[in-house]
């Protein structure tokens, strides 16, 4: 997707010490996920990706809010077939979160309201203020989840509740969902992109062969132990033979922190 000339991005990109800072960018629509921000997020997503100066991005909504779901002005009834159209770049987005290497932090202010929440919870660590509101509202308007939360809900919260949060529409304060699992950490109304920023610096700093296999592991891993045994094995067995495990042992010794690189 292109942007014409003068027009504001729907995703903005910001980067500082290793860290890209990616903005949803339509407040006026409480930052909803329109096809316009779908395709830009995809992309910013896969730039940071293959950007050898970014360790950790942050994803966060512009002007108080993370994300009020889809954009529901643009919805109607429609075939089968342009559903799946417009349905594949919504999954685009948590495709990219979840199989990029490195680490994505979600800093939730406002709402995360159905997709916005689908979005959050694929994050691999989400902070959230103590006042946003957090909502499974799929079924208010006759469709299920997406966005991975058949997936991402119950790895966060437990088969159990997240089949209800599903089943029947949940909303929930930050503190909720902090209180519950969803959420990794919770700030002061107005701070969460503040502390979100403080967890991507410890992230930015560790080494980075090593987070990627661990991301890896966790999202597209075997679930036998058998299998989780010799996979562990062969990561492990790469990491042992790169200049990261060389530094790390030399800092520990040395008694000072590491420089990982990344090689």
């Amino acid at each position: 997707m292109t942007l014409r000339e003068g027009a504001v991005s729907p995703v903005l990109v910001a980067d500082a010490g290793g860290v890209r800072t990616l903005t949803l960018n339509n407040p006026r629509q409480r930052n909803a996920l329109d096809l316009a921000m779908r395709e830009r997020l995809v992309i910013e997503l896969g730039a940071a990706m293959v950007e050898p100066s970014v360790r950790v991005v942050v994803l966060t909504g512009a002007q108080g809010t993370f994300c009020a779901g889809g954009d529901v002005s643009t919805m109607r009834r429609q075939s089968v077939d342009e559903a799946r159209r417009r349905l594949g770049a919504a999954q685009a987005v948590t495709r990219a979160i979840v199989d990029g290497a490195k680490p994505v932090v979600a800093a939730v202010e406002g709402y995360a309201i159905g997709a916005g929440l689908g979005i959050a919870a694929a994050c691999d660590r989400l902070v959230v203020a103590a006042d946003a509101q957090l909502s499974t509202s799929f079924t208010t308007i006759g469709l299920l989840g997406d966005l991975g939360v058949f997936w991402s809900l119950p790895r966060r919260v437990g088969a159990y509740r997240a089949r209800q949060m599903l089943l029947m529409p949940t909303e929930l304060s930050g503190t909720e969902a902090f209180e519950i699992g969803l959420a990794d950490r919770l700030s002061q109304p107005g701070l969460a992109l503040d502390a979100a920023m403080t967890d991507a610096r410890v992230l930015a700093a560790g080494p980075p062969l090593a987070l990627a296999a661990a991301k890896a592991m966790l999202n597209h891993g075997p679930s036998d132990l058998r299998a989780i045994l010799d996979r562990e094995v062969e990561d492990q067995a790469q990491l042992f033979a790169t200049a990261d495990f060389a530094e790390g042992l030399a800092a520990l010794r040395e008694r000072r922190a590491p420089r990982f690189d990344g090689r």
